[in-house]
């Protein structure tokens, strides 16, 4: 008997059960989590192709790849033509690993050539976000511009991920109205949906199984 059973596949994403009861209790979401959440706003928010969220797994390869052959990740998902796109960032600094202890979510802007940083625990992942801004700027060929972003911030040591599910989600909303970053002041929307967003997850796994 299979003691962690597949409970939805969706698309890129695979969900087990031990996937699901990290979502139950005070736990770290893992990639798992995070690349299905990914999945399900890019289909819900499929009337805007220029929008792309790219999976922690490919997030990661990125990181600890050379700045050469980013395109290899990053052409296929055809990110060269985006406006805007979300990465889903840790500290892991493993090679080709899952895990790590903390999540914050970058989002690109062509419009002012920025990479913006959402760090729930504000300068915890700020050395891995500006690493990773140089190779995304070189493989984009621009200068480019890193900026650190004023964030609602976390009050324990587990809701990271939450944290970066939530901005993802109100940043999404908000480009397809305004198409800029610029005007975004949701960290109280954002700080009010970290209490319901566990059961909200949950509640669109559900949904999806049917």
């Amino acid at each position: 008997m299979n003691k962690d059973p597949i409970i939805l596949s969706y698309d890129e994403s695979l969900l087990r059960k031990s996937d699901l009861d990290l979502l139950y209790g005070p736990h770290w979401l893992n990639d798992n989590i995070i690349s299905f959440y990914f999945e399900y706003l890019k289909n819900t928010f499929k009337a805007a192709p220029y929008i792309l969220f790219v999976s922690p797994e490919v997030t990661q390869c990125i990181k600890i790849i050379p700045s050469s052959q980013v395109k290899v990740f990053l052409d296929p998902l055809e990110a060269n033509s985006k406006r805007f796109i979300f990465f889903a960032l840790n500290d892991n600094e493993r090679p080709q690993t899952a895990g790590g202890s903390h999540w914050s979510l970058l989002l690109f802007s062509r419009s002012d050539e920025t990479l913006y940083h959402f760090d729930s625990s504000r300068g915890l992942n700020c050395e891995q976000a500006e690493n990773f801004a140089k190779k995304l700027f070189s493989y984009l060929n621009i200068r480019g511009h890193f900026k650190e972003k004023m964030s609602a911030q976390q009050t324990n040591g587990y809701d990271c991920g939450i944290y970066l599910i939530c901005y993802a989600e109100h940043l999404a909303q908000h480009l397809v109205t305004y198409q800029t970053v610029d005007y975004f002041y949701s960290d109280d929307d954002v700080r009010n949906s970290v209490g319901t967003m566990r059961n909200e997850i949950v509640n669109v796994i559900e949904r999806l199984r049917g």
